[in-house]
């Protein structure tokens, strides 16, 4: 696209945590921004904080685990701003029942419905316009536990986790053809609501040396501000007081 032309990002779970965070650094950089979960106040609420700082997002309330309606926000976006650039895939859920010995059926399908098939309805909803344009970029919000296997998130987590990590080497192998490319985020801890799903929830001294949620939100900006022809394929990122690397639990 030409540097004056106006460029539209969708944003799922964007009412909080990674995805408020990196809705917030897209419209710094002069992005048209869409934000989407499932909570309509928690997105009003993400809203009135970038009204304060002078930004505008828009706002379409959406459950990710329905594809019917997945693709329908994505027509609405469409018709409302005639293209979508970016979809940056944030939406994410993690239980406290988590382990091998206290996960139940009903949890993990919540987690898959989430992590995963929420995602890939959502990459689905975006492909046709994105190859239309012959231009596009996805960012798919993985995690540390999506690139290297941790005890700490679960089976289910880590699993989807990683998941989405194959997923978004399979759609640059398909679709860079097509003028397409999606990198694959992995963050490290990050001090964002999830954390109090946690069976042990971190303490606010230990939050405070994580990965703050604006340092993800740059990372996102940084990729997408990349020009058409380079393809940022997957960023491992994480805190330097890293408990997975201190044995810390």
């Amino acid at each position: 696209m030409s540097g004056g032309a106006k460029r539209i990002a969708w944003v799922t779970g964007g009412g909080s945590g990674i995805g408020q965070a990196g809705a917030e650094a897209l419209a710094d950089d002069g992005w048209t921004v869409v934000i989407s979960g499932r909570r309509p106040e928690v997105l009003a609420d993400a809203a009135k904080e970038l009204a304060v700082r002078g930004k505008t997002v828009d706002i379409f309330p959406l459950d990710v685990t329905d594809a019917e309606r997945v693709a329908g926000v994505a027509s609405s976006i469409l018709e409302k701003y005639g293209r979508i650039d970016l979809l940056v895939n944030s939406a994410g859920l993690n239980l406290p029942k988590r382990s091998w010995a206290d996960m139940e059926v009903k949890g993990w399908d919540q987690i898959v419905d989430v992590n995963l098939d929420g995602l890939m309805y959502c990459m689905r909803a975006v492909l046709p316009a994105m190859r239309a344009q012959k231009d596009g970029c996805i960012i798919n919000v993985s995690s540390w536990a999506g690139r290297i296997v941790s005890k700490m998130t679960g089976p289910a987590y880590t699993a989807t986790k990683h998941a989405v990590l194959a997923l978004t080497h399979s759609f640059n192998m398909d679709e860079c053809q097509n003028g397409l490319r999606a990198c694959c985020l992995c963050p490290g801890e990050v001090a964002t609501p999830i954390m109090k799903m946690r069976p042990i929830p971190p303490s606010e001294e230990i939050m405070a040396k994580m990965l703050q949620p604006k340092d993800v939100g740059k990372a996102i900006a940084f990729v997408a501000n990349m020009p058409p022809h380079v393809c940022v394929n997957e960023i491992l990122i994480s805190p330097t007081w890293n408990r997975a690397f201190l044995g810390i639990s």
